[in-house]
């Protein structure tokens, strides 16, 4: 592997659970035949009602209509990086984006994956370099097209057996076998939080209160863990048609029952998704990060496994995807493999990303 230089990127990411969108400035370098980081700065730009009613709308788009959203959307990237850059006078020192866009669809099994968020209007409203639609390139390969965070997982955290993701899914990283595996293990908190937004007016179950509060319904929860997917082997991944046509249709048949009871039990369940993982494959330390690590009695129920649980500092935790998107696009930049077959089931391992350079400062 040859030096590289520092290079300053910026990483852009949305998530499932419509937070907002994740600003992260990031200097990668390479010491000691390794990569090495350092966060330069950190925001999220909560979506106000119109986005988060738009982006909840997007599946339903005809084409026409979805390639007009994606422009106004990448418009939107476009005014939060330019804001988030005189915020922390960054000037004229970032030399890349590296755009998730938001995902509509994802359907790797049709060869389908749509993230939105137009490319050139971003590199053309900002004057910095963009790479975006990481995951078309793997799918057209065969692959599943994520999950794409493994990659950061394994050269910049690699000091733990598995990197655990709780945001609106749950995702999880390791080495098997002397492969890099990584998959989807099941919903986490996009469907608590829907629950909350329909029945607590409130967008999310605030440090797990809700949810410690109910009572478990044993038998959602066993019709719940006998959905097919969980049973599946990896590589997988999982995308909102999933969660409507698979998962929410179960919870549906028990809304007659205390909401906080269905909100405890669901957050069992992830619980006991993430632990048959951990237990199956022997897994000593998980480095959790994402929202859901703020729920405490999901962390509390996570502690009954046998792996040691740790908790990284709280800018790790809400911008670990947005860092590793930007190492995603630094690796393009330098034309390195970012994406690996053995985690996606794509026939080979490739570099994702498409660049959109035209207009620089």
């Amino acid at each position: 592997m040859s030096p590289l230089k520092t290079t300053r990127v910026i990483g852009l990411m949305s998530g499932t659970s419509l937070d907002g969108l994740d600003c992260c400035c990031v200097d990668f370098y390479q010491h000691a035949g390794s990569y090495k980081f350092e966060i330069i700065a950190t925001k999220t730009f909560s979506y106000s009602a119109f986005w988060k009613n738009k982006l909840q709308q997007s599946f339903y788009l005809s084409p026409e209509k979805l390639a007009e959203l994606s422009a106004e959307y990448g418009l939107f990237l476009a005014e939060c990086v330019n804001q988030f850059v005189n915020e922390f006078k960054l000037d004229k020192s970032i030399e890349l984006i590296a755009s998730h866009g938001h995902t509509v669809f994802h359907q790797p099994a049709k060869g389908i994956t749509v993230q939105i968020g137009d490319g050139e209007v971003l590199n053309k409203k900002t004057g910095i370099p963009v790479i975006n639609d990481f995951r078309i390139k793997d799918v057209q390969l065969g692959g599943q097209g994520a999950p794409l965070v493994p990659v950061g997982d394994h050269f910049l955290f690699s000091e733990y057996d598995a990197c655990l993701n709780l945001g609106g899914f749950s995702n999880i990283s390791f080495v098997h076998n002397q492969e890099r595996i990584a998959f989807d293990i099941g919903p986490a908190n996009l469907p608590v939080n829907l629950l909350c937004q329909r029945f607590f007016n409130c967008e999310f179950d605030k440090n797990g209160e809700i949810s410690r509060n109910g009572k478990v319904l044993e038998a959602l929860r066993s019709e719940l863990n006998d959905i097919a997917f969980f049973k599946n082997p990896p590589p997988k991944s999982l995308g909102i048609e999933w969660l409507k046509s698979e998962y929410l249709t179960v919870v549906e048949k028990y809304v007659g029952e205390n909401p906080a009871d269905l909100i405890a039990t669901i957050t069992q369940q992830v619980a006991d998704q993430i632990i048959r993982v951990i237990e199956n494959y022997h897994l000593k330390s998980i480095y959790i990060t994402g929202g859901g690590v703020y729920n405490q009695n999901l962390i509390n129920h996570l502690k009954k496994s046998n792996a040691k649980i740790i908790l990284p500092k709280s800018e790790i935790i809400e911008f670990k995807e947005a860092l590793i998107f930007a190492f995603l696009g630094f690796l393009n930049l330098h034309n390195s493999i970012n994406t690996f077959k053995s985690v996606t089931g794509a026939k080979e391992d490739s570099t994702g990303g498409i660049r959109h350079f035209t207009h620089q400062q």
